[in-house]
């Protein structure tokens, strides 16, 4: 649902940039750098080539990062400064590079929770909460369930060649 979401609010803005997701969780400090800022050229071993990261790709569009509760303390600083500042710097380089790329984030994870734990960023919470969007749980939208089982069976159908059947 998230990521429907994430894009549906792509293509309504009508940015011309493409949708780059990427799940965050799991990614260690060096990792997330790498793959959001991407790196130069000798800027580790094995860094045979500078490579772009996920930012610059979505530039003018829309970079949709999930999970980010899951984020540590060192990835939530580099977080806000993107956030704030709409800038970063690649893995290796001191050179900064600016980014117009809109940025939606999704978690799961109650924030609020995770800042009294000292687990999560209080400043940079407030940077998100400007516009908050909370999809239920399906449990609790009850009277979605016809209308997802109707756009289900009429996919299904199309797909089968088949007369969309009407359920009891």
């Amino acid at each position: 649902g998230k990521e429907l979401m994430a894009r549906a609010i792509h293509q309504l803005s009508g940015r011309k940039g493409e949708l780059v997701a990427l799940n965050v969780a799991g990614l260690d400090d060096i990792m997330f750098s790498d793959t959001l800022f991407g790196h130069r050229k000798g800027a580790f071993t094995g860094a045979e080539q500078a490579r772009e990261g996920l930012i610059a790709r979505a530039g003018g569009g829309t970079l949709f990062l999930d999970e980010i509760g899951d984020l540590s303390e060192s990835s939530q600083i580099k977080l806000l400064r993107l956030l704030q500042e709409q800038e970063y710097y690649p893995v290796g380089s001191d050179v900064v590079k600016k980014s117009d790329a809109r940025i939606v984030l999704a978690t799961n994870r109650d924030l609020q929770n995770l800042i009294s734990e000292g687990k999560f960023r209080k400043d940079l919470y407030f940077r998100l909460c400007a516009h908050q969007i909370e999809i239920p749980p399906l449990r609790e939208r009850l009277d979605d369930i016809p209308l997802l089982l109707a756009h289900f069976l009429a996919v299904a159908a199309s797909e089968l060649n088949k007369k969309k059947p009407t359920p009891p």
